[in-house]
């Protein structure tokens, strides 16, 4: 289930995750995550070939949907463990106001009011397939060049959102 908004981003409803992606998809929550090491690296995905928006490009640590009445931090901390195995030691949200709209080549539209969190975890990253292909660090510079160079690689929230966010990762 995912929390509907309504313009001014308080919750109107809920409904069904798989329901609400489609051509028309409504407001609604969720949230991106960027994990950083010690050595001030970035942890960057790419998304499985099978997943139905944005298949196979690069993207931040890891993303999802709070569970209705579940808290913004619990949420971050449950999808790090789901698809990263991840036990996270430090949360901080970075930016709660990013919001996107962004058409997949599909026609799928994402349509998020997406707060952003920098993490630290207790352990490397361990890719759950069905979401993850592929992990590697980064420094915030390589990531910024990335950006400018190869938007067309990488997901739009993290294209969307990277100057948001810039200072908070050291680039």
């Amino acid at each position: 289930m995912v929390v509907l908004l309504d313009e001014q981003g308080g919750a109107i409803g809920v409904a069904e995750k798989a329901g609400v992606h489609t051509a028309t998809t409504p407001l609604h929550l969720a949230f991106s995550c960027h994990v950083v090491d010690d050595d001030g690296r970035v942890l960057v995905s790419r998304r499985a070939l099978h997943k139905r928006t944005w298949p196979g490009v690069w993207t931040n640590s890891f993303c999802g949907h709070p569970a209705p009445e579940e808290p913004m931090e619990e949420a971050v901390r449950r999808r790090g463990q789901q698809e990263l195995g991840l036990v996270l030691t430090e949360v901080r949200l970075i930016d709660p106001d990013f919001r996107y709209r962004a058409t997949d080549a599909s026609g799928v539209v994402e349509n998020e009011i997406c707060p952003i969190f920098l993490a630290r975890a207790a352990r490397p990253p361990v890719a759950d397939p069905e979401e993850v292909m592929d992990l590697t660090w980064v420094t915030p510079e390589r990531l910024r060049r990335t950006v400018e160079a190869a938007p067309w690689a990488l997901s739009p929230w993290l294209v969307q959102s990277f100057d948001r966010i810039a200072g908070a990762l050291g680039a």
